[in-house]
């Protein structure tokens, strides 16, 4: 029987520290945790097969989010008729991707997950969007912006320079009943959010723990500076611009709200600095140190960003009216 299970240590559980905990030199308090895990090749082996993916897919139109669900609901939401072939497919999802109680069958988080990206058309869908406008301006020529959807991926641009503004994976779900208008906004809100968490020290994909440092120097000119996160766990990478990240910093959300620009939901891609590095400037190579600085209105936002993309100072230049 497989499984993949994180446990907190009965100690743990109950505060108190055993003798054997002593013993192997843990730490009063700490939380220990074992680990048995599927193989890739055994999980596609597992999940290789229509009737366990029917038994996932039923769990969901049973309502398995809100409760556990029953056999007998679950066997007779399932298209098939012997129960015991039913049965012995269950059992192969049971402990790593369901989970039994004494109330029925619920999700694990990794069979929750798989029906998650069935539905989202992550695993079945191709879906392709042609050009479409796109509110906002090139921040290298200042002409208008196009938008269009391939291989998996929304990409924001300018068709007459080929600056990209933003290139991001984006499951093809995010396409079904939604304007223009609303998909961008979905869009927007997706690829900010995992910036937001990666610069939070946690892994989008299986949040894991996430390092963060500074790349300086990526292009011949020897000019760009880039953010890179890397999950110590899956290693997962995500690398942008220095601005993206401070889209969650509170001095950079305040700066902008009292002069009436929500950064929660305007477009990133409308702000030069979260989509190109024309507005950071590195000021210390040894430690290396960076500086951004944020137009609003007619005043700036100065933010000092260290190696590891930690904000260490912000301060307000206010301009005279012109």
């Amino acid at each position: 029987m497989s499984q993949f299970d994180r446990t907190i240590g009965s100690s743990a559980q109950s505060g108190a520290k055993s003798d054997r905990d002593t013993e192997q030199g843990i730490e009063p308090g700490s939380v220990t945790h074992t680990e048995s895990q599927l193989l890739p090749a055994d999980v596609f082996a597992t999940l290789g097969n229509e009737t366990r993916v029917d038994i996932l897919r039923s769990l969901l139109e049973c309502g398995a989010d809100n409760s556990p669900v029953s056999f007998t609901d679950l066997f007779e939401a399932v298209d098939i008729a012997d129960s015991a072939n039913f049965n012995y497919h269950l059992q192969q999802l049971t402990d790593h991707f369901v989970t039994q109680t004494d109330e029925g069958y619920e999700f694990r988080y990794p069979g929750r997950k798989v029906v998650s990206s069935i539905f989202s058309g992550t695993f079945t869908e191709r879906a392709q969007l042609g050009l479409f406008p796109v509110d906002g301006s090139c921040y290298s020529c200042e002409r208008s912006l196009q938008g269009w959807y391939a291989d998996d991926t929304l990409t924001i641009g300018c068709t007459d320079c080929g600056t990209i503004q933003v290139s991001y994976p984006f499951p093809t779900g995010g396409l079904d009943d939604r304007s223009i208008d609303e998909l961008l906004q979905a869009f927007h809100h997706y690829v900010r959010h995992h910036y937001c968490l990666a610069a939070d020290g946690v892994c989008p994909e299986c949040t894991g723990s996430v390092e963060t440092d500074l790349v300086y120097g990526l292009n011949a000119d020897d000019q760009d500076v880039a953010v890179e996160h890397v999950c110590q766990r899956c290693g997962y990478q995500l690398q942008s611009t220095v601005g993206l990240t401070l889209l969650d910093n509170a001095d950079v959300l305040v700066f902008h709200s009292k002069r009436g620009v929500d950064l929660n939901t305007e477009p990133f891609w409308h702000f030069d600095w979260c989509v190109s590095d024309i507005r950071t400037r590195v000021v210390s190579e040894a430690p290396l140190r960076v500086q951004l600085t944020l137009p609003c209105e007619n005043d700036e936002l100065q933010v000092l960003v260290d190696e590891t993309g930690t904000v260490i100072e912000t301060a307000i230049v206010e301009h005279l009216p012109q």
